[in-house]
This record gives structure tokens, sequence and C-alpha cells, in this order.
């Protein structure tokens, strides 16, 4: 099979030997005739931006989780495949336990000013209800980890698919009450959107956390900014912002109450994400169904 790597530059010598090795039947290539092109392996910022020469290719399988940047590409005809990678969803899971756990103790009060601070005991991690919004493979990850340390774990799910030992709402205002500690995982979409704007933020408990590492456009920045001065967020966690990287002069740096983390939560592993894009160039190639199919009315 014939396979274009249309990603950056930077990432051919990471993925060209690990992608050729695990498939040596595969012709990896950085240009050719777009007719002669059997498949295209996708990342934002490569050298392809029309794909409609590629009238033969079966499948565009994305090197990133998140597809806003392609799916809504008008000359899209191609199925497209979202990256799955076990180790994303692991590094993912890994972040929000950190911060959760950060959060949940209340590791910020300790500052190292010789005051002994002994009277502010944390509850136990089966009295702290953390919520997580948007419980795809992400989301389950996450959730999976704090269970395993005894969080109460609640989800919002737009579609309410049951996880064992979490309790699923499509009710986004329950599930905003009930969270002392949010996480939002939710993917870009026209719907999601500046969903947490100023009324939805003040549904959370006073003093909660939020921590986002899912996309920054879910959040309404000056509202998220109103919460944290005049309530109920006493702290947000911010990954993942509207322009990156985060201006040098914007708000969030300088808010005592914001960390900002640069884009780490999760990254793509090539270790691990190398296998799924085999097994899907082999399965496009064979006529079996794809696996993480992009529903392009949802946008994810």
């Amino acid at each position: 099979m014939r396979v274009l790597f249309a990603a950056p530059d930077a990432l051919w010598p990471v993925w060209a030997p690990v992608l050729t090795r695990l498939a040596p039947e595969m012709e990896l290539l950085r240009d050719a005739d777009p007719a002669s092109i059997d498949a295209i392996i996708y990342a934002p910022g490569g050298p392809v931006g029309d794909l409609s020469p590629f009238v033969n290719a079966r499948l565009v399988q994305s090197l990133w989780a998140g597809v806003e940047r392609i799916v809504t590409n008008p000359t899209l005809t191609q199925p497209l495949a979202r990256m799955v990678d076990p180790g994303l969803a692991r590094g993912m899971a890994e972040y929000c336990t950190g911060w959760t756990l950060r959060a949940h103790l209340g590791m910020d009060r300790y500052a190292q000013d010789g005051t002994w601070r002994n009277g502010l005991t944390p509850p136990l991690a089966q009295d702290r209800r953390v919520t997580i919004l948007g419980m795809g493979k992400l989301g389950r990850s996450v959730a999976a980890m704090l269970r395993g340390i005894g969080f109460r774990v609640g989800g919002f799910s737009a579609s309410g698919r049951p996880d064992d030992g979490v309790e699923i709402t499509t009710d986004l205002s329950c599930a905003l009450s009930r969270a002392e500690i949010l996480i939002n995982l939710l993917p870009d979409t026209p719907q999601t959107r500046g969903l947490l704007d100023a009324n939805r933020l003040a549904l959370l408990p006073q003093g909660a956390w939020l921590i986002n590492p899912g996309r920054g456009t879910v959040l309404d920045d000056a509202a998220l900014l109103a919460a944290l001065d005049r309530g109920p967020l006493a702290h947000a966690v911010l990954d993942v912002f509207r322009a990156e990287p985060l201006p040098p002069d914007h708000l969030f740096w300088s808010h005592s109450r914001v960390t900002v983390t640069p884009h780490i939560a999760a990254e793509t592993r090539v270790e691990t994400a190398a296998p799924v894009a085999v097994e899907n160039l082999r399965r496009a190639m064979a006529g079996q169904p794809v696996l993480h199919l992009v529903d392009r009315r949802k946008g994810y």
C-alpha cells in the first residue's frame, strides 16, 4: 500500500522508522501523484490542505485525538479516523489524577513561610465528588484511575452511555452542580464552544476546582476569570487555550488562582500510537471496518 505522510517535516524522522518497521508492506511517501495514494497519515501543519486530488485514498488517519482542524475541511471526502492512543489515554489519566489530588489535598495551603497549618484536614477521596465532562476513551481512562483511588466519580455524556462505577448523566446542570472538582474533556465542536459560560460556571459548588486539558474553546475566558474573582471557583488548572502558545500578556499567567500548563497533558506517543495507525491502514486496505471513525455530523 502507498501511504502519504501528510504531517509536519519534524514528525517524519520520529514516525517513519516505526511505521515502516511495523508495516513492511507499506510504501511510506512524503510526495507522490495523489491518484496513486491508497491512504493518508495526517497531522495539522503538514503539506496537504486540499484533499480532493486523492480520489483513491481509502482512509485519512489522523495522528491527533482532536480532529477539529481537518473535519471541517470541505475537500475531505475520504473516511477520517482519529487517533485513540493507549499511551495518550494513560498520560491524560495521570495528568488529571495528579491535579485532582493537588486540589483534593489542598497542597497549595502549605506555604513554606514558618506557619504551622495543621487544622485543615481534607476529606477522604471517597467523600470528594469529581465530575468529568466528556466520557469518551479519555474520560473513561481518567474515571478508572480516579475510581481506583476511591474518588466519587460522575460523568457528563451526551450519549448517556453507561460506565461501571460512574454516575453518568446527560443533564449538564446536574453534572456541574455536584462537581467539587470538574475535569473538562469535551471535544471542540459547534455545540461545545463557549459551553462553560457565566451561567453554567455559577452552578458549581463554592470552592470548586476546574481542570481543563480538553479544549480551550469550551471555556468563556472572561466568565472564568469572573468566577475565580467572585466565586464559585477556587482555582483553575488550564492546559489548553483558544490561542496557543498562550500570549505572554494574557491574564491567566498572572492570576493567583490560575495554573497554566503548556498543552502537555496528553501527547501522542509514537511507540503506542503507531500500531493503532498501522492496524487502521490494514483494515482500510482489506475493506474491513475502520477503528475510531469520525462522525462528521458530531465533529469527533
